[in-house]
């Protein structure tokens, strides 16, 4: 059996740098399709259009259930305006969550700097040497 366009499991891994695992487990979790040929998976178009939304999804946190029914509104016969307006709305709130969170981390990085210079003007003025010096 023969197919046009498809690509191994191999060759997918080496052009989303992923591991035979993790295509395994998306084609358990039902996001990628691949065609049986007895022990081979061929990997078509789709599957590799799929893999690429599933791979930025999870960049950007979508966890994998949301990105299943993203994927899965493709089929919904609107030109994918569905799929797009719901993305957009999920992507808002990832968004704004993201934003959340890199506020948080900034208040957390600049705490951490504060606590340092603390501890090192402490640890200055403690100094065996420097106290020797004078």
């Amino acid at each position: 059996m023969t197919y046009t366009d498809t690509r191994t499991i191999r060759q997918m891994c080496d052009a989303f740098d992923v591991t035979p695992r993790t295509l395994r487990f998306y084609e358990a979790k039902e996001l990628l399709f691949p065609i049986r040929d007895g022990q081979k998976r061929l990997f078509t178009r789709r599957d590799r259009a799929r893999l690429k939304l599933i791979l930025r999804g999870k960049r950007f946190g979508f966890s994998l259930e949301e990105i299943r029914q993203l994927l899965d509104l493709y089929d919904t016969g609107d030109q994918q305006y569905t799929q797009m307006k719901e993305t957009l709305a999920l992507a808002q709130e990832r968004l704004e969550a993201m934003e959340a969170q890199r506020e948080e981390l900034d208040h957390a990085i600049t705490d951490l700097r504060d606590q340092m210079d603390w501890v090192s003007n402490v640890l200055g003025s403690l100094d065996p040497d420097k106290k020797a010096a004078e």
